[in-house]
């Protein structure tokens, strides 16, 4: 099936299957789907507000968006790839300037963030349809949300513990985002010597050079954590910290759910 993405990446296009154009490119955003998928159930199992249901949707939608892109090479599906990731920092900025309980610019700031990933939606679909554009855009964007995630760490009022858990999700989700961004880059620039490393290997062991693959999985666990920041500051500034700690479903995937009780004996 001919593409019409203005991005096609270093894996070899249906080599494993006649109906997936990257097969591994689109396995591998399971792992943000099962993050994300896990944060949304979490959330409305304990009440945790529309807000943070909204940004794990989002995560959601920009897993599934990637799937879908990596699966076809589309450009209708690399929109779905690509600009779910700005409405995700945006709900995550949003939500980390209004975290507390109490809202203090009311609409204005909503319909001016909307109007502005509105603006530069329209922007990339109808003059700049160049990803370097959307890159750009998502890094000041998700720049803007980590710092004022750190303004917000320094400011909260919780435990020592509280603190620590704040902390560890932070600094792991830069890492895992860096971590992603610099395997990224190792498959574009290396990607014809890439390619005959995987010829040489043959499968399955192939697999583990498919870097843009990595790097889906390495920004599924910075994106899930640096939510988990959002959902946990959520919970500090409200003063629900010490209710909620972050576990690891099935030992991989982390998600915030309730403590449970000391047993006293």
């Amino acid at each position: 099936m001919a593409k019409t993405s203005t991005l096609d990446w270093c894996e070899e296009n249906y080599a494993i299957s006649n109906y997936i154009a990257e097969f591994w490119n689109t396995l591998t955003n399971a792992t943000m789907m099962l993050i994300a998928l896990l944060g949304v159930y979490n959330s409305i199992k304990h009440k945790q507000g529309k807000r943070v249901i909204a940004f794990y949707s989002a995560m959601l939608f920009v897993g599934f968006g990637s799937a879908c892109f990596h699966a076809t090479l589309k450009y209708t599906t690399q929109l779905l790839d690509e600009l779910p990731m700005l409405y995700v920092c945006t709900l995550a900025f949003y939500s980390l300037v209004e975290i507390e309980k109490k809202t203090h610019h009311g609409l204005k700031l909503p319909i001016a963030l909307a109007a502005l990933q509105t603006l530069i939606t329209l922007t990339y679909l109808f003059w700049l349809q160049n990803p370097v554009f959307h890159q750009v855009v998502f890094g000041v964007t998700a720049s803007g949300a980590a710092l004022f995630s750190y303004k917000r760490i320094n400011n909260a009022r919780v435990s020592s513990d509280a603190r620590r858990v704040l902390v560890r999700l932070f600094m792991l989700g830069h890492i895992c985002m860096f971590s992603g961004f610099f395997v990224w880059n190792l498959d574009n620039i290396f990607c014809q010597r890439l390619r005959s490393y995987r010829a040489y290997l043959g499968m399955p062991l192939d697999a583990l050079l498919q870097l843009h693959g990595w790097w889906h999985i390495l920004t599924a666990y910075g994106c899930g954590y640096l939510l988990l920041l959002v959902h946990y500051l959520k919970l500090a500034y409200l003063g629900h910290s010490h209710l909620f700690t972050v576990k690891y479903f099935l030992g991989i995937i982390p998600h915030i759910t309730l403590c449970e009780p000391k047993k006293i004996d």
